[in-house]
């Protein structure tokens, strides 16, 4: 939990580069992050050709996966995060 007793939702985007699809995610997710967990969150954007060694760690095959670590249990979602509600269900929020 952090200072204000909320539970902190920890996330890591793995993107590709700097395409489009992965800018898309990453300004999508960063939408659902802030309407749904405000303050709450830690969202750490992962390149994987910059850092090929935390994809294979977590075994990501495709690009962008959003992987949220925390609270347990790890879910992911694979795309564009355009599906806000697929998104949001897989998260469980």
């Amino acid at each position: 939990m952090n200072a204000t007793g909320c539970e902190l939702n920890k996330f890591r985007l793995y993107v590709a580069g700097t395409s489009a699809r992965s800018s898309l995610a990453i300004s999508n997710i960063r939408a659902i992050c802030d309407q749904f967990f405000k303050d709450h969150y830690d969202l750490e954007v992962i390149d994987i050709y910059q850092q090929p060694e935390l994809a294979e760690e977590e075994n990501i095959i495709a690009a962008p996966t959003l992987v949220r670590r925390l609270p347990l249990p790890r879910r992911r979602v694979v795309g564009d995060m355009t599906d806000k509600d697929r998104v949001i269900f897989t998260l469980d929020v």
